[in-house]
């Protein structure tokens, strides 16, 4: 039984996604819900499973390709898939003396390893070496020579080109969707804006003695979760965003939209660039809610599973460069939000303390807001706000 396997369907937000690895091959065995083809959106990578148990019949959206909500992308043959085994065997036969013949051949270290990053079979490489030893720049000029052949015919993915001079080598790879989405809604903040940033600094050793008294009760209450900053910070801008309920607007045209939830996004670093997953109702949230939601986000987004509605919408952002040690920065807004609140590393200091010099724990904190919607005088009382609430814990459960 033939089935024709689908694109998912994308929200409004998603125009189209690019067809990023097919996991599986025409032919090839595949069981019911195991993944087959992931598709690359602006926002998440979005993982398409077989149907049932069978085969891919034929590939119509190969790698590096355009697709749209619901589109076809593959044919799908529902069954067994014994029929497919013998074609299977000259190829596999023909992989294991691949691997032999590349033995045979000598190959420099550094040509190896530019072979495998790139899926170049050394044997097929002519070396210019002492005794045929293949060299860099011998799988260098295999690379530019005959980049098509080391592609698939059924599903074309972007080749990285080589450029190598000597030892001096250049690789050139094509942005993900992911990354040049980054890049297009950076610039656009950047030119349809009127960024500000305003900076304040924050005593932490309130918050680090409350932490140091309770963490061990917290996570015996709370089944193993572990008190951090974000949760404080989270909920010290929930409040800040409800006594300034302009930095929780947006301008959409020639209105002002106030929102009267907050909807908190949390930065998140992945090794495809950086998402924004979103704590809905946020000032409803307790400590250990935040906390297992930022966690549980943090390893979806490595793992790419993180799905499109989780990163929709937001009414503001908190963004932590001090997790890789930044001391400060001008974060850049997260459209359309009128204000992102960015967090840095925690350094000790020496501090004038009521005519004495004290080492403190201190964070720099940046707010850069949209001057077209915020005033100088807002967007400072707002992040004083921030920094009254943390250097007094209390006040952020009494809501003084």
């Amino acid at each position: 039984m033939s089935i024709e396997i689908k694109a998912p369907t994308f929200p409004e937000s998603v125009a189209d996604g690019t067809v990023a690895t097919w996991h599986k091959k025409p032919g090839e065995a595949v069981k019911r819900d195991e993944l087959i083809v992931d598709i690359e959106t602006d926002k998440v990578v979005l993982e398409v499973v077989a149907p049932a148990d069978g085969s891919i019949a034929e590939i119509i959206k190969g790698e590096g390709e355009t697709v749209l909500s619901n589109e076809v992308i593959a044919k799908f043959v529902e069954g067994a898939v014994a029929a497919s085994a013998p074609a299977a065997a000259p190829q596999a036969e023909a992989k294991a003396a691949a691997p032999a013949a590349a033995a045979e051949k000598l190959v420099n270290p550094a040509a190896r390893k530019m072979a495998e990053e790139n899926n170049v079979n050394t044997a097929v490489v002519a070396g210019s070496g002492k005794d045929g030893r293949v060299t860099k720049e011998d799988v260098a000029n295999h690379l530019k020579s005959a980049p098509a052949a080391s592609a698939p015919a059924a599903a074309p993915a972007p080749v990285a080109a080589i450029e190598a001079v000597g030892d001096r080598v250049e690789k050139r790879v094509p942005m993900t969707r992911l990354r040049k989405r980054i890049a297009e809604r950076l610039l656009e903040a950047s030119s349809t804006t009127a960024m500000l940033t305003t900076f304040n600094e924050v005593n932490m050793a309130p918050v680090m003695a409350l932490r140091a008294k309770y963490k061990d009760q917290f996570e015996k209450a709370h089944n193993g979760s572990r008190l951090g900053f974000m949760s404080f910070f989270v909920k010290a801008a929930a409040e800040a965003l409800r006594r300034f309920p302009v930095v929780n607007a947006s301008i959409d045209n020639n209105d002002v939209v106030y929102h009267g939830y907050q909807d908190i996004g949390v930065a998140v670093s992945t090794d495809k660039g950086l998402v924004v997953p979103v704590l809905r109702n946020a000032e409803n949230m307790s400590l250990a809610t935040i906390e297992n939601t930022i966690r549980d986000f943090g390893l979806r987004a490595r793992d790419g599973k993180l799905g499109i509605e989780e990163m929709s919408g937001g009414t503001f952002t908190i963004t932590n460069g001090g997790v890789f040690g930044s001391l400060l920065s001008t974060p850049i807004l997260n459209l359309p939000q009128s204000a992102i609140l960015g967090m840095h590393k925690i350094q000790e200091r020496p501090m004038a303390v009521n005519g004495k010099v004290e080492i403190l724990p201190m964070m720099y904190l940046a707010l850069s807001y949209d001057h077209r919607l915020l005033d100088g005088k807002e967007a400072v009382q707002f992040l004083v706000t921030i920094k009254d609430l943390l250097e007094d814990p209390a006040r952020i459960l009494l809501e003084i």
